[in-house]
């Protein structure tokens, strides 16, 4: 249950993250209007304060954060730009998710 909610939070941490650098994409390459820099700022501080609650070291927190990240932004690409993705996507985001199993199974041993 625990691996569960981590990667939940690492979902929405991701979301957040994604959202904030993708509005100001609009606006510099899509002819957005600069307001969407608004929403992009506190998109990126709830991407921050998401981070924040995770209870490991904060080194530990970005490695297991990168897979879900990387996951997460290839749904997007999918979703959200339509790009369609590949078996090799598919396979690198089923091996960045296994590697961040194996470090927030790791949180909390000691070596």
């Amino acid at each position: 249950m625990f691996l569960l909610k981590t990667a939940g939070l690492f979902v929405a941490t991701a979301l957040a993250e994604i959202v904030g650098c993708f509005l100001p994409y609009l606006w510099l390459r899509k002819d957005g209007s600069v307001w969407l820099l608004l929403p992009a700022a506190a998109s990126l501080a709830l991407f921050v304060w998401l981070l924040s609650l995770h209870p490991a070291a904060s080194g530990r927190v970005y490695a297991a954060y990168g897979g879900v990240y990387i996951t997460t932004a290839l749904v997007w690409l999918r979703l959200v730009d339509g790009v369609k993705l590949s078996v090799l996507d598919w396979t690198g985001a089923g091996i960045t998710l296994l590697g961040m199993s194996i470090i927030v199974m790791g949180w909390g041993h000691k070596t």
